[in-house]
């Protein structure tokens, strides 16, 4: 009978352990898988932060080129050769970091081919500058070739940045996976041979001493765990761990045995949930078992390293004891600090470059107001009395200084969307409509054009902003028009999540989908400037409103039949 009875222990703690190392050689893999993962996902930030660096630069290289074209100054080049040597930089880190991508490698070689073309085009402009003078310079800029090199680079890193984050979110989602598995399954692992061990102990040794009994329960399941695993009593003394728990603070096991566990977690966390109330062992824990606490731990020589404590309860004959599964999470902290610290270095770059197109659009007001006041004066003072090139030069600085005027209020007019937005409160879309189309009379007279709309709802928004948004929206629709006139109709339909969508539809032109995506970017038109006036700024400046508000805004169209762009904006708190 003894030796049945002893061969029934044998096998159940031997089908415990072997459950145990399982578990443990699965929970080891998935935590390896998941590390791997959170690797790839830095690097993918890397080469985002890569590509964005190579766009900033031929930004840099476009507006030091022009500003050249401007002032003459050779000094106001440094920015151009400097840039220049940056996007080689720039190309060859990419190129680097993505030679394990196939896809990206076969785009590269077209990236270096356009940068190169969109350099030496900026060259050309500046070379035009030195030869024939600043307005043949000025003429060029702007032109087809200059605005398709543009167009094509962009969308050529687009397809960069298109790459990089679908890898983004997939190794994202995979890192996830793998780190909610490997948790849920190592406590279900712990949780089933625990109640294995107390099974088969309790069937065989209930004449045993309780601290041997505990300690023949769990020393084996301990020692196979791949965490750090402490087991407390209820005076919150550590009465059994790990080679892992060893190793994590730096003691011996005899050093911590009969020891308050707050020697190697401060907080005294375990201690507070033991002594919370006149509970029962499970619903003491009931709130935090199986779930991650993150703490702090301090080793024997006094450092502290930031840990994650799963805790689990077990009714013992000696009362309460808690089992805390430690995991070191000093390598996440490290990721998911180097994450915030790339999130709060995008965050920043985002608002100077903000400020800076705020701080440059309305410092340059007042200089260029004296320009295009200096050069309409002689326009008036001097027309038809000299020759024909100085009547057709001083055309060609009136007309600069008149777009550049419009570039910089419409750029200013972004800008501010942002810094000087009001607070958002309960308004009337409605009354905001009336406004923009008071705003708009003369277009409206001129045109012919036929305004109509359906009821429209209170949102919450800036009144201002909202009637600007309204506005422009009906302003391209009334100006981008087939011969006959000009139809807009505006409407409102109640989505889910507390959101209205909005529609504007015209019988105007229409636009072909490929260039969906381009029109809400800055300074993009699809017209010539002799066809429609303009700074193609409006349609920037309404998905930087609706943004603010916390909507989304996309159009609809196909060429020749009109189109209807639609826009979100929350509801009206008001009941």
């Amino acid at each position: 009978m003894k030796s049945l009875l002893k061969q029934k222990v044998q096998l159940a703690f031997g089908f415990a352990l072997l459950t145990l190392l399982l578990i443990g050689t699965a929970s080891y893999h998935w935590i390896s898988v998941s590390d791997e993962s959170m690797q790839w996902v830095w690097h993918t930030h890397e080469v985002l932060s890569n590509i964005q660096d190579l766009l900033l630069s031929m930004e840099r290289i476009d507006s030091s080129s022009r500003e050249y074209v401007l002032t003459g100054k050779e000094s106001d080049l440094e920015l151009y050769y400097v840039s220049i040597q940056k996007v080689e930089e720039d190309r060859e880190a990419i190129r680097n970091l993505t030679v394990d991508n196939a896809v990206q490698q076969r785009q590269l070689p077209a990236v270096a081919k356009l940068a190169a073309e969109y350099i030496q085009h900026a060259y050309g402009i500046i070379a035009l500058r030195r030869i024939q003078g600043p307005a043949a310079a000025a003429a060029a800029i702007g032109s087809g070739p200059d605005e398709q090199i543009k167009d094509e680079f962009q969308a050529a890193v687009g397809k960069l940045q298109s790459e990089e984050l679908r890898l983004r979110a997939e190794r994202s989602a995979t890192t996830e996976r793998y780190s909610s598995q490997s948790k849920i399954f190592l406590i279900i692992g712990i949780l089933f041979g625990i109640l294995t061990v107390a099974a088969a102990g309790w069937s065989t040794v209930r004449d045993t001493s309780r601290r041997e009994i505990a300690e023949a329960k769990f020393r084996g399941l301990l020692e196979a765990a791949p965490d750090g695993m402490v087991v407390v009593n209820q005076d919150g003394e550590i009465v059994l761990l790990n080679f892992q728990a060893e190793k994590h603070f730096g003691y011996r096991r005899d050093e911590l045995l009969g020891q308050k566990v707050k020697r190697i977690i401060p907080e005294g966390f375990v201690e507070r949930v033991i002594a919370s109330g006149s509970r029962s062992a499970a619903g003491a824990l009931e709130p935090q078992t199986g779930a991650g606490i993150e703490l702090y731990g301090q080793r024997k020589d006094g450092s502290q390293f930031p840990i994650e404590v799963m805790l689990s309860p077990m009714e013992s004959p000696e009362g309460m004891l808690v089992t805390a599964a430690i995991r070191d999470i000093t390598t996440r902290r490290e990721a998911e600090a180097h994450l915030a610290q790339k999130a709060e270095e995008l965050r920043r770059s985002n608002e100077e470059l903000e400020q800076f197109a705020y701080v440059a659009s309305h410092d340059l007001q007042e200089p260029l107001r004296m320009v295009a006041s200096y050069t309409q004066l002689l326009s008036k003072r001097y027309k038809g009395r000299l020759d024909s090139d100085a009547d057709e030069f001083i055309a060609f600085a009136v007309d600069g200084a008149s777009r550049m005027q419009r570039l910089i209020q419409d750029l200013l007019a972004f800008s501010r969307v942002g810094k000087r937005g009001g607070e958002l409160v309960d308004v009337s879309s409605e009354e905001a409509l009336q406004q923009a189309v008071i705003n708009l009379r003369g277009a409206i007279e001129e045109s012919g054009a036929q305004i109509t709309h359906d009821p429209l709802p209170r949102v919450m928004a800036d009144e201002v902003q909202l009637t600007q948004l309204l506005q422009n929206l009906m302003g391209n629709a009334i100006k981008y028009q087939r011969l006959g006139v000009p139809l807009v109709h505006i409407s409102a339909a109640r989505k889910d999540e507390g959101m209205w969508l909005f529609s504007i539809q015209d019988n105007g032109l229409g636009i072909d989908p490929k260039f969906f995506e381009r029109i809400f970017g800055m300074f993009q038109r699809l017209h010539k400037r002799e066809e429609f006036s303009g700074t193609g700024m409006g349609l920037a400046i309404c998905k930087k409103i609706v943004e603010r508000h916390g909507g989304k805004i996309w159009v609809e169209s196909l060429p020749g039949t009109g189109s209807t762009f639609r826009f979100t904006l929350a509801a009206s708190e008001a009941k």
